[in-house]
């Protein structure tokens, strides 16, 4: 069993700070993105980087870490924004059921388990469905849907 919300180092604090701003200038590291929430409690926009995910036709969040403070956020608007160069992209996010999960991790570490593959302990995208399955409700997904300018 994995814990429910891993704590970033200072290194990580470093880390992410360079990517967002990487991808705020319009060169995101390996398709990352800049996510604003409005906080839940402050309304205050608040940003981090993220690895937006695309499968089957559709977009996910997922979050390696557990339940952060943007998934908190995330859960409370129901929406945000992301960010790469110039380009803001504002979305709807819908959290996934458990069930829904294992073919979504399953792709999130074969794409970024380079950069996250540490936070999901023994999973990798060779993992059993069960075994996914039995980590699902450890990394909160969310499903993302583009809201259109017209």
């Amino acid at each position: 069993m994995r814990a429910t919300y891993i704590r970033p180092t200072r290194v990580d604090g470093v880390v992410n700070g360079l990517v967002a701003l990487s991808t705020r200038v319009g060169l995101p590291l390996a398709g990352s993105r800049v996510l604003a929430v409005r906080g839940s409690t402050s309304g205050e926009w608040r940003t981090t980087p993220v690895n937006p995910l695309h499968l089957g036709g559709d977009r996910y969040l997922v979050a390696p870490r557990g339940t952060t403070q943007w998934v908190r956020n995330l859960r409370a608007a129901g929406a945000g924004r992301l960010q790469h160069g110039r380009r803001i992209e504002e979305f709807t996010a819908v959290e996934i059921a458990d069930a829904e999960k294992p073919p979504v991790l399953r792709e999130y570490l074969r794409v970024w388990a380079w950069e996250v593959g540490r936070f999901f302990e023994d999973l990798d995208q060779h993992s059993p469905d069960e075994r996914l399955l039995d980590a699902a409700s450890g990394f909160p997904v969310f499903r993302i849907t583009t809201v259109s300018g017209d």
